[in-house]
């Protein structure tokens, strides 16, 4: 494109010269040697001002020619007469060519800005793709695309090494080449082993050609400080090698800020891990010696023989409660492992909302009793969902809602269907839930404000409820009533269109 523009100015200053050549001559009959020799000489200056050198010496060789031809006697020959046309013509060729070299010159300096400043906005804009890398492989994979896409490069890649002596390279660009593991094994060698600055071709040690193909390819040291972590390959010739540089370093950033949040996503999920297990185990060995020590008092009590029927049989009754809630503490660890696991898996079938409610109380019986529970139903319709965990999450907001109300209380459970929802909501008399707990109540082993003081919650039964529901598109929020108490919403979607009230009804769950 730039050779087609040169060559158009070419063209039009000999254009030029030609056509005051003929208006000279033919139509305003000037001779004066001054007044043509400037023209010419400011054709000159414009072709040099807008094309190469070598177009405004052609143009100068062929005004300077033109001017002997034409305007010096004697007229219409080559031939130079008086000594002082000799200096004239002489003075006009110097002056063409000196002025014509210092424009071009001036223009070259001129191009080399702006392609540096061209250079330099790529660079930024580089350096901004790497500040947007993510914590995978994706992101090297997007810093080699953007390398090949802001400097307009056919082929690209990264190349880093792995274990075993095996590399990691990343292709980018619209033509893929096979690197040779042993020219990049010997290219990184030498970049370990030298670490010079040459100033004037702007580079570090290290750079190396190699030829693929019919294609040849530019191997740059990837460094971080003075350390070589990888190599940038790229086509030769397109971006000189002071730039390379650059480029590699801000990759060579761009890889070590991937590492590094790698390691920093690792380390993170190790110590949420190692808290995780130290709370479960802090969790479970609290909430188990509880019930195993009533287990134990009662089963010796129940040894006496001294005891009479009506205390025998209330052992008896504490024992089968606090089996019971081992059986539920043990219940919630193998849900918990199978929301981990992604094991859950919704099974919906036609039910109605109240058995989902009766099966949930029965659940959470031994946690209910000295609560009463107060049932609005708001349309008794079928609804198609999984009742078996659903009434599972309604148990589990039961029990939280039983073990922060105060005795002797209700509890209120409200049933709604709209369209494609069943809602149920529960709300206690008690405090409510604290604002600051409100953002982390459903997360896992988090108790709030009032857990320290109620040792029998492990913090899980909301976070069990909030995976249930998840597992059949639904989710629950919770909130404070403006007449006091909190308020648990489950929305669950019920799958397919509501069945009509006389439809016969299925077994409870």
């Amino acid at each position: 494109m730039r050779t087609r523009r040169h060559a158009t100015v070419q063209l039009l200053g000999l254009a030029a010269v030609a056509t005051l050549t003929v208006v000279y001559t033919s139509v305003l009959h000037i001779q004066n040697a001054a007044i043509v020799s400037t023209t010419f000489l400011l054709v000159v200056l414009l072709v040099a001002a807008s094309s190469t050198l070598v177009a405004a010496i052609v143009t100068s060789l062929v005004a300077m020619l033109s001017f002997n031809f034409f305007f010096l006697p004697p007229v219409r020959t080559l031939t130079v007469a008086d000594p002082q046309n000799w200096v004239a013509l002489g003075a006009f060729l110097v002056v063409s060519v000196v002025a014509s070299n210092l424009s071009a010159r001036a223009r070259t300096r001129a191009d080399e800005a702006q392609a540096r400043r061209a250079e330099l906005a790529r660079l930024y804009d580089l350096s901004r793709d790497v500040l947007l890398t993510e914590d995978s492989r994706e992101g090297i994979v997007a810093v080699a695309r953007a390398i090949a896409r802001r400097f307009d490069l056919a082929f690209a890649a990264l190349a880093l090494p792995g274990g075993g002596g095996a590399w990691d390279i990343v292709n980018a660009g619209t033509r893929a080449l096979a690197l040779p593991e042993a020219a990049l094994a010997e290219a990184l060698d030498t970049a370990r082993q030298r670490l010079e600055f040459d100033a004037e071709a702007r580079t570090y040690a290290g750079h190396r050609p190699l030829r693929i193909d019919d294609q040849q390819i530019h191997l740059v040291p990837l460094r971080v400080g003075t350390r070589p972590i990888g190599l940038l390959a790229t086509e030769r010739g397109h971006v000189d090698a002071g730039t390379l540089d650059a480029i590699a370093g801000l990759a060579a950033l761009a890889v070590e800020r991937v590492q590094m949040l790698e390691e920093r996503r690792k380390a993170a999920h190790t110590r949420q891990s190692e808290a995780l297990k130290t709370t479960l185990l802090a969790s479970i060995g609290h909430d188990l010696r509880t019930p195993l020590t009533a287990i134990r008092v009662g089963a010796e009590n129940l040894r006496s023989g001294d005891l009479p029927p009506d205390e025998r049989e209330a052992q008896a009754s504490i024992v089968l409660s606090e089996v019971a809630r081992l059986d539920r503490l043990f219940q919630n660890l193998l849900d918990m492992a199978r929301l981990d696991a992604g094991a859950v898996a919704a099974e919906r079938r036609r039910t109605h909302p109240s058995e989902i409610v009766e099966a949930a109380r029965a659940q959470a019986a031994p946690a209910l009793l000295g609560h009463r529970v107060e049932v609005e139903e708001g349309g008794e319709v079928a609804v198609r969902v999984d009742p078996r965990l659903t009434a599972a999450a309604l148990a589990h907001v039961l029990e939280n809602a039983a073990q922060y109300a105060p005795v002797g209380t209700a509890i209120h459970v409200t049933t709604r269907i709209d369209a494609d929802t069943l809602e149920l909501s529960v709300h206690d008399e008690g405090p409510g839930v604290p604002p600051e707990d409100l953002p982390r109540i459903f997360e896992r082993f988090y108790r709030g404000a009032g857990g320290d003081r109620r040792p029998s919650g492990t913090g899980m039964g909301l976070w069990i409820a909030r995976g249930l529901l998840a597992a059949q598109g639904g989710h629950i929020w919770a909130d404070n009533r403006a007449g006091g108490g909190a308020r648990f919403t489950m929305r669950v979607p019920v799958g397919e269109a509501l069945a009509p009230e006389g439809e016969e009804r299925h077994d409870r769950t």
